[in-house]
């Protein structure tokens, strides 16, 4: 069998994506050919489709492939439609585990070929299995032979047992661990041939600037390198010939787990292996727990629901138990000794735990949080944030953050997100405001009071930041800045390679490592003779700005919302730290631990953050391309059927990220001709760039606002969504999801399009102006979306002329105080005298519809007409904050100036 010229090895999301329809197609031919409807040439050409992709997968294997290409061509037309459908079956459940392949090769009609891999056969099935690539110049023609010397390494005491994959090229290594998210492991050649025998344009676009091949050849280094930065959670093992001495002392060859000389121990490859992915697999706090529930103990302490005793000797409330399971029950405990941890101040377990998870995310260390990330970003502010800090802030962001603040005493100065009006939410913080208010802090010499800038990554409707260019731009202007990335909702993005350089751990690691280059110094001092002694803040906002390495103090922190995106038990959170100056806060660190966290910590949610982690560090590559292919079918199917279509549109990038900040040109996921290497160079350029597994879709054009859309769904149909908006709703593919999934929402958009249709089929001209009317009204009527004003006088006492920063806290504090609080209906003719004439209205408090989600006004905010006019227009049923009944919660105008008048005395 041939491969077709279309084909590219470098054509991943459809390869990925496809393999499994290609070989249903594929069988489907097979089958034809044999009932007599087909033949033997439209087989070949279906099988050429998958061809490729099969050189980088053990499943089904050569040995497999060579002898389905034998039948093809002895005309065993029967034979051949047999192999390939169940081919596809093993395929189509994925080959994740030993038991459903197993299930997928038995049945009737037994054939010679030996369709369960060997990696299942005997006693070995039931055990985890994976796939290790091996990277050889040895000819094609001896991988068979050498794939059965790996076999027979195998022991009944292995943990895993894994199969092998051989490829003999940098690119087809390259390919395979991208292709193949069952590979765990890597073991290379200390060189090989640069070049694939296949096409792979793109592929080369991109790493042939980078990898400097010499006469044809790349080195295992090289390729190593390459290989963690796609997917870190590999292992790579380095056979040479040469020197190893020297190589192991080499710190390039820091990214390698281990290097062999030639394959003189070739046991201990195979075991160093298998430890590898054990040391991965390892659950310290998880397994312990599993233990601890085995043992017979006694509970005298203040937990009566341990055990399970109380619950399973009642009849009243048994149920729950046979709900739950004994097990839930027996690994319940409020003890921190008995081979137990203690989350405030873990020092056994659970620091094992944290520390893996540190290693898997990248950070120097992590904490484990169980009440949610809401907590988390408390933390954090506290820890870093002294009263009278300043903090910039983005004004759309999470609402644990303003009360952060609001207890830790810090002044936020909030920055504006770019609105996108028409769907009645915001985007992310340009850049240039950010810059804009650090130098206008510098120029009133208040620079020094700034201490974090503090953002949303990605928001909730996919926006992720070029978080790399602006931290390297921040620190450039403020070398010691705190950096606080709250990445609730895309904790998942660290195990994709189109998504963890925007990370900000991903971020950080890159340039911790530029950071020790020796051309980031010579860099710097090139621009800096550029700008000359005392550029203007115009040259500064217009240049792309390179910090001082010498000065640079990195201290980043990342939340992430664990149970958001992995496979955590919700309230899940994690904090993750890279701070070069972490030890001198350590002790506020666990001084902000102590006053959130709870001292009775919920002991299945440590277990399932330990749990998420070696799931992730196992398979969350693979988890993660599947949730951006289901992505992907979801926009292509809404937006390309002819009837979902009229009604219904899933936004683009184009939609959701203006022009001018997509500097590479890229469009969008579904534009034609978009390959893989436009999206890596939009991730790399663009100043904002879409996470795709977050869907926004329009149903205003549906005549649904996003909370009756929501509602629908949810009541008739049984799908759950999360945010909505004024005219849409947020789908999330996740790693839970399945083409099953997409065949139930596409079913029923199908169903509720064709009641639309129906219904103004029937109603006549009435029915039909009424639902124009109604679209109209959600799609183009919309408010403006209100910008922060500024806080009273009262509450900047020590504020500058060129920043907005204002100090929350005391207005929060001032409203508790109810005799200096007043309420006016928000229709009341006395708020438009006011904001006409005065005197100011200042809000007392938060207040948040939802949606949009994000705080319309805060303590000390000065409100404005904008801001009025929006909460006037407003139609949803939940604003927190703002009690309808009584009206605008407000500070009295005589206690404002009573304090103005304090503070300039």
């Amino acid at each position: 069998m041939t491969t077709t010229s279309q084909d590219r090895i470098d054509s991943f999301f459809i390869l990925h994506a496809a393999r499994a329809d290609r070989w249903r197609a594929a069988a489907d031919v097979a089958d034809r050919w044999a009932s007599g409807e087909g033949d033997r040439a439209a087989v070949k050409a279906a099988l050429a489709d998958v061809l490729i992709m099969e050189e980088f997968h053990a499943v089904p294997g050569a040995k497999i492939m060579r002898a389905l290409d034998q039948r093809i061509e002895a005309d065993d037309a029967a034979g051949t439609a047999r192999a390939v459908r169940r081919i596809s079956e093993v395929i189509l459940v994925e080959a994740d585990t030993a038991n459903t392949l197993e299930r997928a090769s038995e049945g009737e009609g037994q054939d010679d070929i030996d369709f369960v891999p060997s990696v299942l056969g005997g006693g070995e099935r039931g055990r985890p299995s994976f796939e290790t690539l091996f990277v050889t110049a040895q000819p094609a023609n001896r991988w068979p032979a050498l794939a059965d010397e790996m076999r027979r390494l195998r022991r009944k005491e292995d943990q895993f047992v894994y199969e092998p994959v051989f490829v003999g090229s940098f690119e087809d290594a390259f390919c395979a661990v991208i292709v193949n998210p069952r590979i765990a492991a890597v073991v290379t050649a200390d060189d090989m041939p640069y070049r694939s025998r296949h096409d792979a344009p793109v592929l080369r676009s991109i790493i042939d600037p980078v990898i400097k091949a010499e006469h044809g050849q790349a080195s295992g280094i090289d390729l190593a390198r390459a290989i963690k930065a796609i997917r870190p959670e590999l292992d790579v093992y380095m056979l040479s010939d040469r020197n190893v001495e020297a190589m192991a002392g080499d710190p390039r060859a820091d990214c390698l787990r281990r290097i062999f000389y030639a394959v003189e121990e070739p046991m201990e490859l195979h075991l160093s292996v298998l430890e590898g992915v054990a040391a991965r697999f390892s659950t310290p706090f998880f397994e312990n727990l599993k233990r601890y529930a085995q043992r017979p103990i006694g509970t005298f302490h203040a937990l009566p629901i341990a055990r399970g005793k109380s619950v399973f000797h009642s009849d009243w409330i048994r149920d729950m138990g046979e709900f739950y399971g004994i097990n839930l029950f027996l690994a319940e405990s409020s003890a921190t000794t008995g081979g137990l941890d203690s989350l405030l101040e873990p020092t056994g377990n659970i620091k094992k735990a944290q520390d893996y998870a540190a290693r898997a995310f990248g950070a120097d260390r992590v904490f484990f949080v169980t009440n949610g990330t809401s907590t988390s970003n408390k933390m954090v502010v506290q820890a870093l944030v002294k009263p009278g800090d300043i903090v910039i802030v983005d004004r759309n962001c999470h609402k644990s953050h303003h009360y952060g603040l609001v207890l830790g005493g810090g002044q936020p100065l909030y920055v504006e997100a770019f609105p996108l009006t028409r769907y009645s939410m915001y985007g992310a913080v340009p850049l240039a405001s950010i810059k804009k208010a650090l130098l206008d802090l510098r120029a009133e010499g208040r620079l020094d009071r700034v201490r974090m800038l503090d953002l949303t990554n990605c928001t909730f409707d996919g926006h992720m930041y070029n978080t790399r260019r602006v931290m390297e731009e921040c620190l450039a202007i403020k070398p010691d800045l705190v950096f606080l990335w709250d990445e609730a909702w895309s904790g998942f993005a660290r195990w994709s390679p189109f998504l963890r350089p925007r990370t900000a751990m991903g971020a950080a690691g890159a340039i911790e490592e530029w950071l020790r280059d020796p051309a980031s110094l010579a860099a710097y001092e090139a621009q800096q003779a550029k700008l000359g002694a005392k550029p203007s803040d115009k040259v500064l906002m217009e240049t792309r700005l390179i910090p001082d390495p010498r000065k640079v103090r990195l201290r980043v922190y990342q939340t992430n919302s664990t149970h958001k995106s992995m496979s955590a038990i919700r309230q899940g959170s994690m904090v993750l730290v890279k701070d070069v100056d972490y030890a001198h806060v350590e002790s506020q660190f666990h001084e902000a631990v102590f006053t959130h966290a709870s001292t009775s910590p919920n002991q299945q949610i440590i277990a399932s953050l330990d749990v998420a982690r070696r799931q992730m560090e196992l398979e969350g590559y693979g988890l993660v391309m599947n949730a951006i292919s289901t992505a992907l079918k979801i926009r292509a199917t809404v937006n390309g059927h002819p009837l979902i279509s009229k009604y219904f549109r899933v936004l683009g990038a184009d939609d959701m990220i203006p022009a001018e900040f997509r500097q590479s040109g890229f469009v969008d996921f579904l534009k034609p001709g978009t390959n893989w290497g436009d999206i890596i160079k939009a991730m790399r350029e663009d100043e904002f760039y879409l996470d795709p597994t977050r869907m926004t879709m329009v149903c205003g054009t549906a005549g649904f606002d996003g909370t009756q859309f929501k509602g629908l769904l949810a009541e008739r149909f049984d799908i759950q969504l999360n945010k909505t908006s004024r005219n849409s709703v947020l789908l999330q593919s996740n790693i839970n999801n399945t083409r099953s999934d997409i065949a139930h929402l596409v079913r029923v958009l199908v169903e509720i399009c064709r009641e639309i249709e129906n219904r103004l089929r029937d109603g006549g001209e009435t029915v039909q102006a009424a639902f124009k009317a109604r679209v109209k009204n959600l799609m183009e009527d919309v408010p403006d979306l209100p910008n922060f004003s500024r806080f009273h006088d009262a509450f900047r006492g020590d504020a500058g002329d060129r920043t907005s920063e204002g100090d929350m806290r005391t207005a929060f504090y001032g409203a508790y105080v109810e005799a200096d609080c007043e309420y006016l209906p928000l229709n009341s003719p006395e708020v438009d005298k006011r904001l006409k004439n005065g005197p100011e209205l200042v809000s007392a408090n938060f207040v948040i519809p939802y949606p949009p989600g994000f705080p319309i006004m805060v303590p000390g905010q000065v409100l404005t007409a904008e801001t009025i006019g929006f909460m006037r227009k407003l139609d949803v049923k939940e604003i927190h904050g703002y009690e309808a009944a009584r009206g605008l919660k407000l500070l009295k105008p005589d206690v404002l100036k009573a304090r103005s008048s304090k503070k300039k005395a």
